[in-house]
């Protein structure tokens, strides 16, 4: 089977993130990275909302998803160690999440790298949880 790579932070969980999940499953079993607290607050300069833990359990339960973890690097990279074990055939990224240093990463691995366009699901709104957090901030 078709091993599909994602990583992310995935802290506020919203229909966006499954719809991510969906979209990236339809190229095979899909392996999802979940950032460490301690990734999430360096990244973010910010505390997480839900603990990894709490992300971990969250995201497994979903059922687009094979497999989830909490990556054990650290930074925007913090993937690659998982990465390199699960050997996956695809990594599929947001455009958001999409960068010139993760696709050579991820290419020099020799991982076919997909760009995300980002649609909704039938006619729910686009979601990203920047914009969740500055609803919630005003």
């Amino acid at each position: 089977m078709v091993k599909v790579f994602v990583s992310g932070c995935f802290d506020v969980l919203h229909s966006g993130h499954i719809r991510f999940f969906e979209e990236a499953s339809q190229y095979g079993d899909l392996y999802v990275s979940i950032g460490s607290d301690k990734t999430v607050e360096e990244l973010k300069h910010r505390k997480t909302l839900y603990n990894e833990l709490e992300r971990l359990y969250m995201v497994s339960s979903i059922r687009f998803v094979h497999h989830a973890f909490i990556a054990q690097g650290s930074g925007k990279l913090d993937f690659l160690n998982e990465l390199k074990e699960i050997h996956p055939d695809v990594f599929f990224v947001n455009a958001d999440g999409d960068s010139p240093e993760k696709r050579k990463a991820v290419e020099d691995l020799g991982v076919r790298y997909i760009v995300s366009n980002r649609i909704p699901k039938d006619l729910l709104p686009v979601r990203s949880t920047t914009a969740i957090r500055n609803v919630l901030q005003k």
